[in-house]
């Protein structure tokens, strides 16, 4: 949660307090002072070091300094390393202090105080969960002249943690990839001529080495070598340029820069490295639950698959589901291929979809789940290929020959396997943003885990949402429950169209809410002339069915397609404009107000309950909540008496400030309701499926 400081002094959160102190009694003009973000950290929870190691996010610290005042970059003391289940982390427990060197500018006038503000982002985890922590901190620093003091409640510690953090100390040092390891070889400096003791090498970057690989090595005469295993980065391209790090020895921790090169002469030979302990009891206890979170993960992540089925985002798939298994029910190899092939593609689009969201969070970008919604061009996209599935359904136009069955005529769908495959991915990538119960702890697990991990975790999600569609396919006894193929599936499948044909108009309705009129103009000119070309394309069938060519409706159909695709290429490409519709009250007179930390804090500020509502116009179980409980007149009438603010998130357009919100709370998607109550550190978290009383029960105590 994101906290604001009004003044000088330690903020806290149930995980971590931190505060802003000085080195020094006071700063004078012209000089370098140093300034820490002390972490007191609660027990069992950690932070990051700058490379966190194979999970976990490094601290990161946003200034806002008088005019002429620059901070510089951390000091990083020398990090704890912590094996948690396989992997290897770099942090830090207990209290901590991150120095930052403050350049004060010689026009500074004594006898004034420069205030500086920085906002910092902790990843505080524990072996079980991990939290994105936002606090912002305050210190006030007298200018005077002369040289100062030392502070007297931290001054000495930071002096210590300056003093013992690594830094260059003339050490020369080579890299080598030989027969599958890393060789690194030290010498000069601190290391000559005597046993280095246990000693470790922290990479800067990631992906260099692997982190929780033992490193084991000799030393000599003049410094030591250590083995160290390939990580990813290194195995997929090689040696590509030098690595920079910290290697820690008995004798002190120092910075070095590896370039490629054989091994130095002079630094093995005397005898073996002592190991180097890596967490003790407390890491080897941490194990177990490690390996019990990320099962834990996986059996969420399949639950909350299954209940997605449940959940409205779904209603549309289920008329293409439904289709498929009537057309497929008497015969069983038919269902069970169909049965495995939407299985495989909802797995293989759960694994494209999470691959590119893990790359583009491990490249810094702030999205989540569902992000593929918020891109005016794939909502575009989506709106022509369900109206385009629709018409197909209505026999506007033949897919595949489907099965034949009792003067029914050939079925209208895409053939067989591929059409389950079809159908599997647009249930992802249409329905997977909605989040469902027990979805939102695996999703937010997994986002933390290393990406073999993550994956697995989201393939559980995928597997939970495919799960009761191939059970139904494998099952011949409730197969053969459903009437043998006839006249009714021709029915059956004109009716399951209008699903279709209303998903088409709702991602259409969010497209002109993302992109504006104009471009909303444009899609519904694609939409007519993808009809009209297919409606072609359809006689042009009818014709080849009675022997004749077609040739004319085959091209006009043709033109019509190509027409078609330019607008809506147009469409998608077009200037976001002024949004078809403003946000304004809710249905019974609720009035709203755009989220933001500051809103909250303003409002919390006068003692009054703050409901936030993170939602988005693609997210149709956030849309219902809404109709049906969040601006009822009940809750109306209780947001009154409670004199609570609603505020409103809208994730419908990227937005990485309410990504980042979503995540300081365990999430990767919406909906998510928050209720802050005066007085509390932390907001009540209401269910993902309100009613109205939930919403009034909730609000009762919040305004006492």
């Amino acid at each position: 949660m994101a906290q604001s400081a009004s003044a000088s002094g330690p903020q806290r959160t149930e995980r971590i307090e931190a505060e802003l102190v000085p080195m020094s009694a006071w700063a004078a003009p012209g000089s370098t002072a140093v300034v820490a973000v002390r972490q007191t950290i609660k027990p069992g929870w950690h932070t990051y070091w700058r490379n966190p190691g194979d999970s976990g996010g490094a601290t990161t610290l946003t200034w806002t300094t008088p005019q002429g005042v620059k901070a510089g970059d951390i000091v990083w003391p020398l990090p704890e390393r912590q094996r948690l289940a396989g992997l290897m982390n770099y942090g830090y427990s207990g209290e901590a202090y991150l120095p930052v060197p403050v350049e004060i500018p010689a026009t500074a006038r004594a006898g004034t105080v420069l205030p500086l503000t920085v906002r910092a982002l902790f990843f505080v985890c524990s072996a079980e969960m991990c939290v994105p922590e936002e606090l912002t901190l305050r210190l006030d620093v007298p200018v005077r002249e002369g040289a100062a003091p030392l502070d007297p409640r931290h001054g000495a510690a930071i002096t210590r943690v300056l003093e013992s953090a690594p830094r260059p100390a003339g050490i020369e040092a080579r890299l080598a990839l030989e027969n599958g390891a890393l060789v690194l070889s030290a010498a000069g400096g601190p290391l000559a001529g005597r046993d280095p003791g246990p000693s470790y090498f922290f990479p800067f970057r990631g992906g260099v080495v692997g982190h929780a690989a033992a490193q084991t090595g000799a030393w000599g005469p003049r410094g030591l070598t250590l083995r160290l295993e390939p990580g990813g980065a290194t195995r997929a391209d090689g040696l590509t340029g030098p690595v920079e790090g910290v290697l820690a020895t008995a004798h002190g921790a120092f910075e070095i820069r590896a370039e490629p090169g054989t091994a130095l002469a002079g630094t093995s030979g005397s005898g073996d490295l002592a190991a180097a302990p890596d967490g003790g009891a407390d890491a080897a206890r941490a194990d177990k639950p490690g390996l019990a979170v990320f099962l834990q993960a996986v059996l969420f992540a399949v639950l909350g698959g299954v209940i997605l089925n449940l959940m409205p985002c779904v209603f549309p798939i289920l008329a293409m589901k439904a289709a498929a298994l009537a057309a497929s029910a008497h015969d069983a190899r038919h269902a069970r291929r169909d049965g495995l092939a939407f299985l495989a593609g909802v797995l293989t689009t759960f694994l494209l979809l999470a691959g590119v969201l893990l790359a583009l969070r491990a490249a810094g970008e702030a999205v989540g789940w569902g992000f593929q919604l918020q891109s005016p061009p794939v909502m575009a996209g989506l709106a022509l290929l369900m109206l385009a599935v629709a018409l197909n359904l209505s026999s506007v136009f033949h897919v595949g020959a489907g099965l034949q069955g009792a003067g029914s005529g050939p079925l209208a769908r895409l053939p067989g396997g591929l059409g389950a495959f079809f159908t599997g991915v647009l249930a992802v990538v249409v329905a997977a943003p909605c989040t469902a119960p027990f979805m939102a702890f695996a999703l937010g697990a997994a986002l933390v885990m290393p990406w073999p991990l993550a994956l697995v975790v989201f393939l559980g999600l995928g597997l939970g949402l495919a799960l009761p569609y191939v059970a139904v396919s494998l099952t011949p006894g409730l197969l053969a429950r459903l009437p043998r193929p006839g006249p009714w599936m021709e029915r059956l499948k004109g009716l399951l169209a209008f699903p279709l044909y209303a998903t088409a108009l709702w991602l259409a309705w969010v497209f002109g809410r993302q992109a504006g009129a104009d471009a909303l103009a444009l899609l519904f000119a694609a939409g007519v002339l993808l009809a009209l070309g297919l409606w072609l394309v359809g006689g042009a069938q009818a014709e080849r069915t009675a022997g004749r060519r077609g040739v004319l409706h085959l091209t006009a159909g043709a033109a019509a397609l190509l027409l078609a695709a330019g607008a809506g290429w147009l469409a998608a490409v077009a200037p976001a404009g002024i949004p078809v519709t403003e946000p304004g009250e809710g249905p019974a007179g609720l009035r709203s107000a755009p989220w933001s930390p500051s809103a909250v804090e303003a409002a919390l500020a006068e003692g009054r309950p703050v409901l936030v509502n993170f939602t988005a116009d693609w997210c149709v179980t956030c849309k219902i909540n809404e109709r049906t409980s969040l601006t009822s007149p009940g809750v109306a009438a209780a947001m009154e008496r409670a004199n609570a603010v609603y505020l409103v998130g809208d994730w419908t357009r990227r937005d990485d400030a309410i990504t980042a919100e979503l995540q300081r709370h365990g999430r990767s998607g919406v909906p998510l309701y928050l209720l802050y109550s005066p007085g509390s550190p932390e907001p009540r978290i209401l269910p993902q499926l309100l009613t109205e009383g939930v919403v009034v029960d909730a609000l009762k105590p919040a305004g006492d």
